[in-house]
């Protein structure tokens, strides 16, 4: 089983102004001559973190992070204001003109997924490869099925200490409670319903349970982000028309892509990839048996480095070691 490459520094570190009153956090590591890979945080909300490096081989791959608008060490924190998906697709093309990148492969998982398919689908000639994990599609069933009709017949527990809280007149209406409590002037309940949404996700992100994933997710930095934002965009079904990322796939139908998806995956369901890879024939579906939908499981970092070496031997053979 492929493990994660070693820990790494980056090389280079920039604050990258957009959009008042957003400067981004933007990293590159590894071979600041090798592929260009943008690796593309999920969420909305969540943050590049010391694993997010470790998926490609720092000898081949120009690896290139950064937090998205509100999120991890881009300022301000948890913000909400001009954040829209179309300011982060607009967001990615400016720092590929900063670094002067021709050409990337897009690594995004869960809401990254989603990120790298809209930006292809708008900068089709700016993209060499995805490698795709967890997908989520951001369709009207698809933020249901979290957040109001489906995992909770899975996690019915943790369902409840997820929407306990949620009088019963709005238990048709999470996400719009959530919004609520995450944007009043109460600081403690604030706080207390950004832990409640990252527990619930924490709970169900893995197979079997893991501790450490979970108290990634509900450190109070990143719960909090997390939680604003991602309501935020959720409340605004992603800021997207109705099936855009299905409806618009022709444009990058040719675009050679590995998925990676777990069986088990209770935060967004298998069928998104899979429905994906119907529609985009140059695109692998490697579907993990023993996963669910978290990139610290096992099996999906290995899938992953597996996924990210082979894509660099078909982009660049002439820089992979030598097997023999």
């Amino acid at each position: 089983m492929y493990t994660l490459y070693p820990a790494i520094k980056p090389y280079a570190r920039h604050t990258l102004e957009v959009d008042e009153p957003h400067q981004l956090y933007l990293e590159e590591s590894g071979n600041p001559n090798g592929i260009p890979v943008l690796y593309l945080h999920g969420g909305p909300g969540a943050a590049c973190d010391k694993f997010s490096r470790r998926y490609f081989n720092p000898e081949i791959y120009r690896i290139i992070l950064f937090d998205q608008r509100g999120a991890g060490r881009s300022t301000p924190h948890a913000c909400i204001e001009n954040n829209t998906t179309q300011d982060l697709i607009a967001d990615i093309e400016t720092i590929r003109q900063f670094l002067n990148v021709d050409q990337w492969v897009l690594f995004g998982g869960s809401w990254g997924a989603t990120l790298a398919l809209l930006y292809a689908e708008q900068y089709p000639r700016q993209v060499l490869a995805m490698i795709l994990r967890g997908v989520f599609l951001c369709r009207e069933q698809d933020i249901s099925w979290f957040y109001q009709e489906g995992a909770n017949k899975i996690f019915p527990d943790y369902w409840r200490d997820f929407t306990c809280w949620i009088p019963e007149a709005d238990s048709n209406e999470v996400i719009n409670a959530y919004y609520k409590r995450l944007t009043g002037n109460d600081e403690l309940a604030r706080m207390g319903a950004a832990k409640a949404w990252a527990l619930w996700e924490g709970h169900c992100a893995t197979l079997r349970p893991n501790q450490a994933v979970l108290d990634a997710f509900i450190d109070p930095h990143k719960a909090r982000a997390l939680a604003a934002v991602a309501c935020h965009y959720f409340k605004n079904k992603g800021f997207l028309e109705p099936n855009q990322i299905l409806d618009n796939l022709e444009v990058i139908r040719d675009i050679p892509g590995i998925i990676v998806h777990g069986r088990y995956d209770m935060v967004c369901p298998l069928e998104n990839a899979f429905t994906l890879q119907v529609k985009w024939p140059a695109a692998e579906l490697h579907i993990v048996r023993d996963a669910g939908h978290s990139a610290a499981e096992p099996s999906i970092s290995d899938a992953l480095i597996r996924a990210t070496d082979e894509m660099a031997k078909r982009l660049k053979p002439d820089l992979m070691p030598d097997e023999g």
